[in-house]
């Protein structure tokens, strides 16, 4: 069985963000493997710890600097990497095009992706996946097993949680929950140096979304402080929230 688990590479959450000109300034921020994504690579490595022939390719689309987040997929225990090169990170439909086309064309069973994208706070390369690619979803996922090539998953829904079974090829989105990620072992990232790494052109991909520009959410402090006895505190406080609210 092939497994492709989809990863990104995004700013560390600590990295301080700046807005210059209409655009994110992230120069000399720490950019790290996206945390959703390590839950998607943490399953294909249980799936194959638990006793499954099971080859794992890590799969980025994006800058070259998103190597690096391939080799820390390699360097958690990932047999393989890809990384489509593309100037920018596209929008999330055209990139789920694109990367179906290489998921095809590595015969994939099973695809794992991040139920959400911590930058862009995204939920929708999961599903623009699925679509492209025309297999089932399982998302926001927090239990798998794998039985006879049927997945039996459990997953958050709106007021609870759902039980179903899915039969393969299918794609799987992850989050908190579904498992502990490891970390990588020093003889581990030495290996991956050594596992293959290949890059290929994205070719064209269209843009149906353009940003024209960013800005940063600005709160100003008001700085008022109640005073008097308990009750009289909770009132003021009332209604300085239902001024707010309103």
């Amino acid at each position: 069985m092939k497994i492709v688990t989809v990863v990104r590479q995004v700013p560390d959450a600590e990295a301080r963000v700046r807005i210059e000109e209409g655009a994110v300034a992230l120069s000399g921020a720490a950019w790290v493997l996206d945390g959703m994504d390590e839950y998607g690579v943490e399953e294909a490595l249980r799936l194959r710890d638990g006793g499954s022939e099971v080859e794992i390719l890590a799969l980025a689309l994006g800058p070259e600097r998103s190597e690096e987040a391939l080799r820390t997929a390699l360097s958690l225990g990932a047999d393989r990497a890809l990384l489509l090169v593309a100037a920018e990170e596209p929008d999330p439909l055209p990139a789920a095009k694109r990367l179906a086309e290489a998921i095809r064309a590595e015969g994939a069973d099973l695809v794992f992706v991040g139920g959400k994208q911590a930058d862009w706070d995204s939920a929708a390369l999961g599903p623009a996946l699925a679509e492209a690619l025309g297999w089932p979803l399982a998302d926001w996922t927090t239990s798998l097993q794998l039985e006879d090539r049927v997945l039996q998953v459990v997953h958050d829904a709106d007021g609870g949680a759902e039980q179903m079974s899915l039969p393969l090829p299918a794609v799987v989105s992850t989050q908190q929950g579904l498992n502990e990620p490891r970390y990588p072992t020093l003889p581990n990232i030495m290996k991956a140096r050594r596992k293959e790494l290949r890059f290929e052109p994205a070719g064209q991909l269209p843009a149906p979304v353009r940003t024209v520009g960013r800005t940063l959410e600005q709160h100003d402090r008001q700085g008022r402080i109640v005073s008097g006895s308990t009750t009289e505190a909770v009132q003021q406080l009332a209604e300085v929230f239902e001024g707010v609210s309103q």
